[in-house]
């Protein structure tokens, strides 16, 4: 069970404290409220640039990572779809340092033409390297194509295309921080050795005078339901055919979304999955064969990938997926087996949990979502799923109307 306590200051900045005295270490934790989603179609990348350019200094320091690292700290950032996340772990003695950086570079982050320019250049190498020149780096920004019409989980994090960060502005990267780099669209959470009190009184004294502003109202466009089964071609320089497949599923905040987790882990998880067992070793169809969901805040998806032996056709791996599926839809998952996945998923959370950084991630993540509770009963939500579940959610998801699908052909095949 892990512990906490919540506030939140007067200029909206929410704030939750877990306390656990067994550390010598505190972890302080930012997450805004922020991701791809919020950005618009013709300026996206943002949120992720973003992640590079709140480590170039801000009003009154120069160099966030240099006074973190004297106090014995260290730092690091992500971003996804729904949300950036800053953190630090540094010696409980010095958590005045870390909230010191946060607080100042919330408050008036140094954005100059020079810093946009460094960071962009790091951007727009990043994106060549890992999505244009890597073998099927292309797929994610090809498959949310396909998956998503409306949405904007359309474009992935990174962006749609280079020139959306070539062409970025400094007004508009300006905007973009004063618009979601608020306290009312941010959750601190401060974990480790540490007391609540205090901690209150150091986040009144860091982030209380930072001018109240409101959290933007966000307006994104609700993907229509999909109905009839999307293809999509590609030939490409890489060594062996791919597929992937995507269905749309529930949002992250549901009971489906719980069910299509196991389902993934019932499919994928280890070499005893049913993938795993039917399509590599029996079948010997594919080389490497994986299942996983989106975990998107808004509607996901569950996305099953393989790359197929050589001389094996794509007719014959899209087949051999839509049997194992089938065999969810008609077959009923085996108590034993849906026992064995549970188990799975629970010991995978208590060790995570182990890991203060973790801790405190997951509490700003569950407090993100609206319950932080969540972080103390998703067990729970995973032990009551029953076979009949996997059955009803596998029929609802499973259909080739509402799967998009690639066929990844290598040109030397």
């Amino acid at each position: 069970m892990v512990q906490y306590n919540k506030f939140t200051l007067d200029n909206g900045l929410r704030v939750v404290v877990h306390e656990d005295p067994t550390t010598p270490l505190v972890a302080v934790n930012t997450l805004y409220n922020v991701g791809a989603r919020d950005e618009q179609e013709d300026k996206t990348g943002f949120a992720h640039l973003f992640e590079h350019l709140m480590f170039e200094g801000s009003a009154n320091i120069p160099n966030f990572d240099e006074p973190l690292q004297r106090a014995g700290g260290e730092s690091n950032a992500f971003t996804n779809n729904d949300m950036t996340n800053y953190y630090d772990v540094i010696p409980a003695g010095n958590l005045e340092t870390a909230l010191w950086l946060e607080s100042d570079r919330m408050l008036q982050l140094d954005i100059t033409a020079k810093s946009l320019d460094v960071q962009r250049k790091v951007v727009i190498e990043e994106f060549k390297e890992n999505y244009l020149n890597q073998p099927y780096g292309d797929v994610w920004h090809k498959l949310s194509e396909l998956a998503y019409k409306v949405h904007p989980y359309k474009w992935p994090t990174i962006g749609k295309e280079i020139s959306h960060i070539e062409n970025a502005t400094l007004k508009d990267v300006k905007s973009f921080f004063n618009t979601y780099y608020v306290p009312a669209n941010a959750i601190l959470v401060i974990a480790g050795s540490v007391k609540t009190e205090e901690v209150r009184e150091l986040v009144e004294k860091w982030f209380g005078d930072i001018p109240y502003k409101p959290a933007p109202i966000k307006q994104i466009a609700k993907e229509p339901k999909q109905t009839e089964a999307r293809l999509m071609e590609v030939q490409a320089d890489v060594q062996a055919n791919a597929i992937y497949k995507a269905y749309h599923m529930d949002i992250r905040d549901s009971h489906n979304y719980y069910v299509m987790d196991l389902v993934t882990d019932i499919l994928s998880s280890g070499h005893s999955a049913r993938l795993y067992q039917s399509l590599i070793k029996e079948q010997e169809l594919f080389s490497e064969i994986d299942a996983y969901v989106s975990s998107y805040f808004d509607e996901g998806l569950i996305i099953i990938e393989g790359k197929m032996r050589k001389g094996v056709t794509m007719e014959q791996a899209d087949n051999a997926i839509a049997g194992e599926l089938l065999k969810l839809r008609k077959m009923p998952v085996g108590v034993k087996e849906l026992q064995k996945i549970k188990n799975k998923q629970e010991s995978y959370t208590v060790f995570s949990e182990v890991n203060l950084l973790n801790r405190a991630t997951n509490l700003a993540y569950c407090e993100l979502l609206g319950n932080i509770e969540l972080i103390n009963t998703e067990i729970d939500i995973y032990n009551k799923i029953n076979v009949e579940d996997i059955a009803e959610e596998s029929e609802k998801v499973f259909t080739q109307t509402n799967c998009s699908t690639i066929h990844y052909y290598a040109k030397n095949n």
